[in-house]
């Protein structure tokens, strides 16, 4: 479903969608993100290399996530025993996101000392990429487990997708920052593509596979998160093809679900005792959402 009204005009930006080359046996998505991914990764203070990989993080559960056919919320995470102990970024089928990285600052800052941006596995170490699918209370959650492995997302997502649901997949993820006369904001991009296999209609797929790889392979960083590229010239400039074109675009937003109603839940979760060892020299308890980073002040009597 798409988020937008039938007669209104596709996003251009902060937003997902599939695309199809007419004729060709391939299937792909596209992500592209300015003030939705920006929202969330200046919501703390992250070092630039934890801040792209949480972007790229993003970038890969709306690529994913809005391909779902139900509705739910499509959980990306690692974790290992890097200097990035855990980065997590959940889609909602409305087309929210939200995402936070819990990290070593000292660890990341000794990672960070070469030329190049350090990457997944010299930031998260030995661990696993997982990806959960969340359709709510009434659905058993389904989950699949793969070791990190590359430098990127994007490396784990195709390796997951090989091991998990046996389809060739590619996948590219682009986080950088833009300068304006309204200061600097993060971006960020994602593509993927899966052939579809072949049949007796079909023939083999292999030979326009290998073709459409080759033409992926020439996407760049830049182009994927550059604002002046629309979603349609970006996909024209990398098939060549008359034929290619978006299809049902969702709209992308920066959204947590905290709310006061749920930390005073969560807060009924400990002890009396224990929460009148929260309470600060005010008399309030301050909770931090870890995701917002938005302070909720609540009373030990609200809670009781």
């Amino acid at each position: 479903m798409s988020d937008h009204a039938p007669d209104a005009p596709a996003p251009t930006d902060d937003l997902a969608a599939a695309f199809q080359i007419e004729g060709w046996p391939v299937r792909g998505r596209l992500v592209r993100m300015g003030d939705a991914v920006d929202a969330v990764l200046s919501a703390h203070d992250y070092p630039e290399a934890v801040a792209a990989l949480l972007g790229e993080a993003c970038a890969l559960a709306a690529l994913v996530g809005s391909s779902l056919k139900v509705e739910g919320r499509l959980i990306v995470q690692a974790q290992g025993d890097g200097p990035v102990r855990y980065v997590v970024a959940d889609y909602d089928t409305d087309g929210s996101l939200r995402g936070f990285c819990r990290f070593d600052p000292e660890g990341v800052a000794q990672a960070s000392t070469g030329f190049a941006r350090p990457g997944a596995q010299t930031l998260l170490g030995q661990g696993v990429f997982i990806m959960t699918l969340d359709r709510g209370p009434d659905f058993e959650r389904t989950q699949g487990v793969t070791p990190i492995e590359g430098e990127s997302l994007s490396l784990c997502a195709e390796h997951y997708f090989q091991q998990s649901e046996q389809i060739p997949t590619r996948v590219k993820l682009a986080v950088g920052s833009v300068t304006t006369d309204a200061g600097t904001s993060w971006r960020a991009g994602g593509a993927l593509i899966q052939v579809v296999a072949g049949d007796d209609a079909r023939g083999s797929t292999e030979d326009v596979w290998e073709r459409t790889q080759a033409l992926f392979h020439t996407l760049a960083d830049d182009e994927l998160v550059d604002p002046t590229i629309t979603p349609q010239t970006l996909l024209f400039r990398l098939f060549h093809e008359d034929g290619v074109r978006l299809e049902d675009a969702h709209a992308l937003r920066a959204h947590c679900r905290c709310s006061h109603e749920r930390i005073v839940g969560m807060l009924a979760s400990f002890p009396a005792s224990e929460r009148a060892d929260m309470a600060e020299p005010d008399g309030l308890i301050h909770v931090t959402c870890e995701y917002c980073a938005k302070v909720y002040a609540v009373s030990p009597e609200e809670v009781g």
